[in-house]
Parts: C-alpha cells; sequence; structure tokens
C-alpha cells in the first residue's frame, strides 16, 4: 500500500489552497501534510485534493426511485407511495446489491462516508428475519465493499403517524417498542470503517413517552442521535394538535437535542425553533437536491448556522448523488429566497461536506487534512470543461461549478478506491445500479 501522495494541489484547514503537497499516510491516518514538496516517489494526484466527502444522510434503497416519480406533479405524500413500493420488494440479497452499488457511486463523486438512515428492518408483514439485523447488516457489507466508511443510523420506527398505528408496507419498519427496538440495533457489529448510531424517524413515528428511551441508548454510547424534523408542514400542524407544541419544541421536552444530535432537513422551523437548536450546538443535516425535488421548501440555513447550529449536508433520496451540488445549493437557496448574494463562503460550504458532516457521523477525526487525521481524501480535475481557468480560484470555482463527475481519485483510509476516475472494487458502476434497480422495480 502507497504511504505517499503527492498533490497538485491540496485545500489545507486553513482554508488556504497549497500547491506540491505531499500527504504521508500510516496505518490509516495521514501523518504528515508538507508543501512545496517535490513527488518524488509519491503517487502524483492532479487537480484540488480535499478532504473526503461525508453523505450525513442516506437512505441507500431510494437510488432506485430516480428518474421514476417525476410524472404527474403531487407532493411528498404522493411521493411517498411509490417509495413505500420500492421498500415493500427488497430483501437482503437485492438490499445488498442496491446499496453496494449506491454506495460505489457515492464514491465515484467523493464521498467517503456515508450516515444511512435505516428503517427497513423485517420482512414485509413485520416478522422479523432469522437474524433480526440482516438488513443493517448488509448495508455496512455494502459500504465495505465499495470501500467507504458507514454510519449505520438504525431507526426507530413504530407508529403510522401521530397516534395511528403502522400500516402496510411500514410494517417492515417497525419494532414493538422502543425497548425492542434498542435490544435490536445493540446487536450491531461495528468494524474499523463502520460505526452505529440511533435515529429516531419522526415526531410523527415514535410516540412521546418512547423518544427517552432512545436518546437514553444513545448518550450510554456516545454515539449519534438523528431524526428527521420539521420536514414538512403536515408534521408541525400535527403536533401541535396532539401536544400543543412544534416537533423542535416536543423533542427539546424529551432531552433529544444536543451537540449529538442531528435534525435532518429542518425545513419548516419558528424562529423559537431555530433559538432552541442554535443555542444546544444541535447540527443541522440540509439536503436541498431532495428537498427541492419533493417540494419541501427552503430551510433556514443561514438562520440555523447563525443561531449555533453545525451544518451538514446528504443526498438523501438520492434524486442526484453529488455533495458539490449539495454545498452550493446551500448558498444558492439563499440567494433565492432573500435576493441577495454572499449567505455562505466556500470555506464554509466545504466544511459542510467535510469536517462537519464527519462530526456529525460520529468520525471526528475525519474531514481534514491535517497529521492525525483519518486518511479520506478526494481529488477534483482542474482541467475540465467546467473547471479550465480556475487559476487561483481553485477551490471557489469546484464548489460553484463542478460536479461529482470531476472527481478524479478518492482514498479512503489509506487506501485507493477511485483512480481516474473508475472504481477499482466495482468495476462497472453502471452496470452495477442498473442491475440492481432492475431487481426491485
Amino acid at each position: 500500500m502507497l504511504n505517499g501522495w503527492w498533490c497538485e494541489q491540496a485545500w489545507l484547514p486553513s482554508g488556504v489552497v497549497a500547491r506540491n503537497v505531499r500527504i504521508d499516510v500510516s496505518e490509516g491516518r495521514i501523518t504528515a501534510v508538507t508543501p512545496d514538496r517535490p513527488a518524488g516517489d509519491a503517487r502524483r494526484l492532479s487537480g484540488l485534493t480535499l478532504p473526503g466527502f461525508a453523505n450525513a444522510h442516506s437512505h441507500a434503497f431510494h437510488r432506485a426511485l430516480r428518474g421514476r416519480t417525476q410524472q404527474g406533479g403531487g407532493t411528498f405524500w404522493t411521493w411517498r407511495e411509490q417509495m413505500y413500493a420500492v421498500a415493500g420488494r427488497l430483501d437482503p440479497d437485492t438490499h445488498l446489491a442496491l446499496a453496494r452499488a449506491t454506495y460505489a457511486e457515492m464514491a465515484l463523486a467523493g464521498i467517503t462516508c456515508v450516515g444511512e438512515f435505516h428503517y427497513l428492518h423485517h420482512q414485509p408483514g413485520g416478522s422479523p428475519y432469522d437474524q433480526p439485523n440482516a438488513m443493517g447488516e448488509v448495508l455496512i457489507q455494502a459500504a465495505a465493499e465499495a470501500g467507504i466508511r458507514i454510519t449505520l443510523l438504525d431507526t426507530c420506527y413504530l407508529a403510522g403517524g401521530i397516534g395511528r398505528p403502522l400500516e402496510e408496507p411500514q410494517l417492515r419498519f417497525g419494532d414493538r417498542a422502543a425497548a425492542s427496538w434498542a435490544e435490536r440495533a445493540a446487536a450491531l457489529s461495528t468494524s474499523d470503517t463502520a460505526r452505529i448510531g440511533a435515529a429516531l424517524h419522526s415526531v410523527r413515528a415514535v410516540p412521546a413517552d418512547q423518544i427517552a428511551q432512545i436518546v437514553e441508548w444513545a448518550g450510554v454510547r456516545q454515539a449519534p442521535l438523528h431524526v428527521h424534523l420539521s420536514e414538512q408542514v403536515a408534521e408541525n400542524e400535527q403536533c401541535l394538535a396532539a401536544y400543543g407544541m412544534t416537533p423542535t419544541q416536543l423533542l427539546a421536552d424529551r432531552g433529544a437535542l444536543g451537540p449529538r444530535t442531528v435534525a435532518v432537513h429542518g425545513t419548516h422551523l419558528t424562529q423559537g425553533d431555530i433559538a432552541l437548536l442554535g443555542s444546544g450546538g444541535t447540527g443541522v443535516c440540509l439536503c436541498p437536491t431532495t428537498e427541492r425535488d419533493l417540494a419541501d421548501g427552503i430551510g433556514p440555513a443561514r438562520r440555523l448556522a447563525t443561531a449555533g447550529s453545525p451544518l451538514s449536508l446528504g443526498s438523501d433520496s438520492h434524486a442526484v448523488i453529488d455533495l458539490l451540488e449539495e454545498a452550493r445549493a446551500v448558498e444558492l437557496d439563499e440567494r433565492l429566497s432573500t435576493q441577495e448574494r454572499g449567505h455562505f463562503d466556500p470555506r464554509e460550504l466545504l466544511e459542510m461536506a467535510t469536517a462537519a458532516g464527519h462530526a456529525a457521523l460520529g468520525w471526528p477525526a475525519a474531514g481534514r487534512l491535517e497529521p492525525g487525521a483519518l486518511a479520506d481524501f478526494t481529488t477534483v480535475r482542474l482541467d475540465g470543461p467546467r473547471t479550465a481557468g480556475a487559476g487561483d480560484h481553485a477551490a471557489e470555482t469546484i464548489v460553484f461549478a463542478a460536479t461529482g463527475a470531476d472527481v478524479t481519485g478518492v482514498v479512503v483510509d489509506g487506501r485507493e478506491v477511485v483512480r481516474d476516475g473508475r472504481h477499482l472494487l466495482v468495476p462497472d458502476v453502471a452496470r452495477a445500479l442498473d442491475e440492481a434497480i432492475g431487481a426491485v422495480t
């Protein structure tokens, strides 16, 4: 295994783009980052090298929906019925194939770590598999075979809505109670590239009296805790009607907010909600490409960041898989909603895609090109039609013009996963996707 990499340009923690940077690696960790060095025997990486991207919110099986939900209009709720239909067709074998291909597509786009928000636990109808975590274990296997890290956010899903029982096809998502979820989730295994976190699906799917046990489970393990929050206006209305408070207030009341918690979406928040999230350092994962695809709305990104919430990014339903697109969409959506430019600078946007995303997933040692950090990095070309002419503005050009298709190299744990735009572990990612999607649609 190579222990030296020479980068034509590299984005360093100071926010500076340095040239002729050598990165030395030992046992999966960066040991030195030295600008202005000759390449010597190191492997050359042409373009701009950045820390690997962290996709903080993924539902891998949603990848099968791409292009299949664009006819006839509708809302999030009509899209959900199409998603349920795919969910009902999956088994451990097809789930593995689809997730492996999806994670390989992520690697090609420069993603080195994924947060998989996993609620597809049981057989259709709700009966457990002989191995109760079969569907979760194949996600961990899929990430390993695609060469990326994973935080499996095992998701508690107990109700079909506030005060409503689970219905088909939700039955396969559900455990009997938080205690049953906790017992099953505790049996999941970790590795050097896989960690386990917890998730509350939403205040719609987890009754208020069950929240505290999930919070405690995550707290004992110092594990990340994620939750879908206020993605839809209807969720807020239902929560107010049932509990007399917003979803954010309900989570705060049950002790679910704080620096290890990440609220996903946060699209329809009150100013009081924003203050609650920010004051406790609760993170927010924005998923702009999904939020626009599902007509969710534009979340208050700048106000959340100003209030104190660290922002991360996710591709969620995988309408596209491109963390650079997610990053620039945060800024560009703010421009559309305010008619002003310059809400987030390129450094802030790259931090969302790298260090902040890894922190949200429980990998604080990843996301920076510095000694001691995990040796996960991504190289984006500067000689393609979208990036040519960048000159001294490489970082800005990549954030605002490059796409995942411009990624040429990916290293995870000190090992090459993508070289010259080709995946080294899944030789034909397009074919793998085509076959996996065809098996469940």
